[in-house]
């Protein structure tokens, strides 16, 4: 340490004498030589934001016994290394972590860490709060935890923190979106190390490695280049100099042990392999792993000698020049040397590597904690948007708004949502994500104070309501306003169910108009769950319209009163058509359900003005080696679908009708239909699953209909746009599906699955992510719970066995029906989409009675096309709000749209307002972003290439017209805007 200290002396006076010639970015690159094979040499840590141990116990080097981690040794030691040589260099890329470490050090550390950014010489790479998943996670949050991350860099260390160049380097597939979020982000190209066995085998025989990512069907200027790693992200073979690893260190003394010779013979032996991969005459070698570096003086000093030595053997004619570089300086590289690369258009799910290993299990892998992260970014939309109305400005607020963004960033880990940690891990991610929450519950409802006419309201939430548990409603709802939150931009109707005793109760609105409602028996599994702490037995219902705020008011009444806006649903049979026992009808003014009563089961659908017969059940795999990132079929004959015996009770309200099934012991569901609301809603409770010694079990729900889909089907990317998948294929290579055929076929599910043929189309919406896919024409499959004997070998050292509350998992989750003419948009779906991943908020008051207190106004979005979605609205910096809309519409469903956001600028208090990149911390008129040239697109020419701005960038201040903040949408063009206020 009293080295250090000296270091950081002569470190921090060169950076006093420097600091007018810092240069970053593309101008602070090691120069290559057009004549050799160029090395980039790529030193990195990859520090997993939780996995084997928790965060903090990564940061803080604490339980090595699990794994030896330390990340705040590693960026210790990497800081004091780099400032040794300046030729050095390295790549950080969790912003959590380092925004971690950043807060605890000196200003004089600081000082030299911003001299090492200033001068290139540390690069951050990604920069988002954690690496993100791609399969399981929302759009919505991916973009909110970079926007996080690169803030914290743009706030720090200004245009040099900027990173140019996604590196996802550890997730289990890739995602169009993701790769449209970096364009759109104006990052220059990714690189990432999973790529499916056989797909990575002909790009290596193809020089296809590298590639133009086309990244959006409805965008056209949304390309990306794209690369994967040739090995892996670890170091090159034989070559690992860190300090968990044992392959010899370069030798070079006068002794019997010198191994120059060789190690450099065997290095460049690597690299020319490499390089017989790749198009330009440069290659990227990445020098790490898994949390190395954390005695980060012994890998510096062998790769100093790496290079020198590779590099002296120029003067005998060797074509490798080795230099210290990043994944930003190589793309920089390969840019100049304009070359043309083949296109990409689908995806890289699902991710096989091997034959009997597709990861696919982890698409359902924890399947309460994928939920539980959906209400985290319920919450925070929420949360952010009311801070922003109603001006909140205390440190606590601040604070608790910026705590939930950060855990919502972890959250997006690729170790996080996707269920693929330890469970203690798991416990703390439950354990850290209820208490952002619970701090953004305290902010809305600070916010709510100020904003409606309950100065006093309680504004309290419940979060087991799935389960038909509140606290605040326990003992009774007489006197209750329930406050209705709507992050939407438009005024959305849905219905609202309260959990309540079996009274008589009446709501109303604000104006005091009796509201239609009803009291609808909980399911008997529900109330049969042990932990659930509650004895209310039904849930009033009623229906809501809200723009951005609403009251309802509820109050125990008697039966008289009670006549016209509430009654109890009966018993079924007496009240449900029935065709000579055969079958049982339930339906509403839009929708009919027809059930068979000798199975049990749903057997036909009428909506839209198309009628289908659709058999909805459950299935069981019996699994023997699946894990937690893989679902392996044992074999073929281990698939069951109940086809009978299933126990219904129909209730039938004027509002919402149900049909309570219960399939086995551990599976049971309500299929609900709701007056005027277009789709059918399936409520599933799965669990405790039983398992057998040595097999596992893995739970699905099976649409089956005779819609003649021929093998194709439709997934969303990220709840975004669809991509079409067909059974058995791939776009660029032939899979290997004899092992594991339905592992194989398997996609990542965030929100919506379809199929159709030339008639009909059926289309299935979840509420969290899972696996999918269809295995046969007609029919949609969902994996919706797991439960597990053994671990698949790839890590986690862990069966996924889940338990809580001294017993197996138990979930419950909702998936809906839509189903249309084939012809008809699926504007309805995208629509719907929207409506249950962000659906209304309820808070919970005492309604003690009559207020002076006036409700302070709140913007409305309505006069937004209907295709145009709020997707962000928040507090930026202290005087400036973050405004992000999407034309969530595609090029088939939607059309160009335009509007004025002058209204919300003049309500915020606007000065000035600027455009920005999508993550908001670019001016989008700085925008410079390289275009390269993919094969068969016409001539290449032989300087590089740029992107700007596809539009004029919006720019302006209060004294200009209102026409100067008009603002057009693309379909699926996202816009993002700063406005500054007084």
């Amino acid at each position: 340490m009293k080295f250090l200290g000296i270091v950081l002396c002569v470190a921090f006076l060169a950076l006093q004498a420097k600091s007018a010639q810092a240069v970053c970015g593309y101008e602070s690159c090691h120069e290559t030589k057009s004549n050799m094979i160029n090395i980039h040499l790529v030193p990195h840590s990859h520090d997993d934001v939780g996995w084997l141990k928790t965060v903090d116990q990564y940061y803080y080097g604490h339980r090595n016994n699990i794994q030896h981690a330390g990340v705040q040794y590693i960026i210790d030691t990497v800081i004091s290394e780099l400032i040794k040589n300046p030729d050095r260099r390295f790549i950080q890329v969790e912003t959590s972590f380092f925004s971690k470490w950043w807060n605890e050090q000196s200003e004089t550390m600081r000082a030299v860490v911003k001299m090492l950014v200033n001068e290139g010489r540390l690069q951050f790479i990604n920069g988002a709060w954690s690496m993100n998943d791609e399969a399981a996670v929302n759009y919505q949050s991916v973009i909110d935890q970079f926007t996080v991350g690169l803030k914290f860099l743009d706030d720090t260390f200004g245009v040099c923190g900027r990173p140019r160049v996604g590196w996802q380097i550890d997730p289990f597939g890739h995602s169009r979106e993701q790769a449209s979020i970096y364009a759109q982000m104006g990052f220059d190209g990714e690189f990432f190390s999973r790529m499916d066995h056989n797909d990575k085998g002909r790009r290596m025989n193809d020089l296809a490695l590298e590639m133009i990512w086309d990244a959006s069907e409805s965008l056209s200027q949304v390309k990306l280049f794209t690369g994967l790693l040739y090995t892996f992200y670890w170091d090159t073979p034989g070559f690992c100099f860190d300090v968990h690893c044992s392959d010899d260190p370069i030798i070079d003394s006068d002794s019997y042990d010198n191994n120059v010779k060789s190690r450099v013979d065997d290095f460049i032996a690597y690299a020319a392999q490499v390089a017989e991969k790749f198009r330009t005459n440069h290659i990227m070698i990445p020098m790490g792993g898994d949390f190395q570096y954390e005695d980060a003086e012994v890998n510096y000093k062998n790769m100093d000698k790496l290079i020198k030595y590779v590099n002296e053997r120029q003067s005998s004619g060797s074509k490798y020049n080795i230099i210290y570089s990043t994944p930003t300086c190589y793309l920089n590289s390969v840019h100049k040397s304009v070359q043309s690369y083949p296109n990409k258009t689908l995806d890289f799910f699902p991710y096989g590597s091997d034959t009997n290993s597709f990861w696919t299990g982890y698409y359902t892998s924890r399947p309460t904690q994928k939920r539980f992260e959906r209400d985290g970014n319920h919450i925070l939309q929420v949360a952010k948007q009311l801070s922003a109305f109603a001006e909140l400005s205390s440190t606590q607020q601040k604070e608790d708004l910026e705590y939930l963004r950060e855990i919502m960033g972890v959250m997006q880990h690729h170790d996080a949502i996707t269920g693929t940690e330890k469970q203690h891990v798991s416990d703390d991610y439950d354990r850290i994500l209820y208490d952002a929450i619970v701090g953004g519950v305290k902010t809305a409802g600070d916010a709510l104070r100020k904003l409606t006419n309950l100065p006093n309201g309680e504004f309290e939430s419940c979060l087991q309501l799935n389960i038909s548990e509140c606290a605040f409603t326990k003992d009774g709802a007489d006197n209750v306003v329930v406050t209705l939150y709507n992050a939407l931009a438009h005024t959305t109707k849905q219905y609202v169910r309260v959990p309540v005793k079996n009274e008589n109760y009446q709501v109303t609105d604000e104006k005091g108009r009796v509201v239609a409602s009803e009291i609808v028996p909980v399911p008997a599994e529900v109330l049969a769950l042990e932990f659930r702490d509650s004895d209310t037995q039904h849930e009033l219902v009623f229906k809501a319209s809200v723009d951005k705020i609403a009251n309802y008011y509820i109050k125990k009444v008697d039966s008289k009163e009670s006549s016209n806006g509430v009654r109890v649903i009966s018993q079924p049979k007496a009240n449900a058509e029935t065709y000579d026992d055969e079958e049982t009808i339930v339906q509403t003014s839009l929708i009919k359900l027809v059930l068979d009563n000798k199975t049990g089961l749903l057997k036909r659908v009428e909506m839209n003005g198309v009628s289908e017969n659709i058999e909805q059940s459950y299935g069981l795999y019996r699994t023997y080696d699946s894990g937690a990132y893989v679902f392996r079929q044992y074999n073929q004959g281990d698939f069951v679908i109940q086809e009978d015996g299933v126990e219904f009770t129909v209730y039938d309200g004027a509002l919402v009708k149900e049909v309570h099934q219960r399939f086995s012991e551990y599976i049971s569901q309500v299929i609900r239909i709701s007056e005027d609301k277009p789709y059918v809603e399936f409520e599933w409770l799965v669990g405790p699953i039983p398992v057998e010694e040595e097999f596992g079990t893995e739970v699905v729900t099976i649409f089956s209909s005779e819609i003649a889909s021929n093998g194709v089907f439709y997934t969303d990317s990220n709840g975004r746009e669809l991509i079409r998948r067909e059974k058995d294929k791939r776009e660029d290579f032939t899979p290997e599906l004899a092992v594991q055929p339905t592992s194989g076929n398997y996609y990542p599910i965030t929100s919506r699955i379809a199929l159709q043929d030339s008639n009909k189309r059926l289309a299935i919406l979840n509420d969290r992510a899972q696996g999918g896919t269809s295995m046969k024409d007609g029919q949609i499959e969902l994996m919706l719970h797991r439960r597990l004997v053994r671990d698949d070998g790839y890590g986690v050292g862990e069966a996924l066995n889940e338990e809580k509350y001294g017993q197996p998992l138990i979930a419950r989750g909702k998936v809906f029906l839509i189903l249309n003419a084939a012809d008809e948009s699926t504007s309805a779906e995208r629509e719907a989409e929207k409506e249950f991943h962000l659906p209304l908020w309820k808070f919970f008051s005492k309604n003690t009675g009559s207020t002076t207190a006036a409700a302070k106004s709140v913007p409305s979005f309505d006069d937004f096309p209907k295709s145009v979605h709020l997707l962000t609205l928040e507090p930026f910096n202290d005087d400036e709000i973050l405004l992000r809309v999407e034309n969530f519409k595609d090029h088939i469903e939607g059309k160009v749209v335009s509007f004025n956001i002058r209204p919300i600028f003049d309500y915020l208090n606007g000065v000035e307002i600027r455009e920005t990149t999508l993550d908001g911390n670019l001016p989008l008129s700085d925008m410079k972003q390289f275009k390269f040239h993919a094969e068969g697109s016409g001539i290449r020419g032989s300087e590089p290439e740029y992107y700007t701005s596809s539009h004029k960038p919006l720019s302006a201040n209060q004294t200009q017209d209102a026409a100067e903040f008009a603002v057009t949408l693309y379909p699926m063009q996202i816009r993002t805007f700063i406005i500054k206020h007084e």
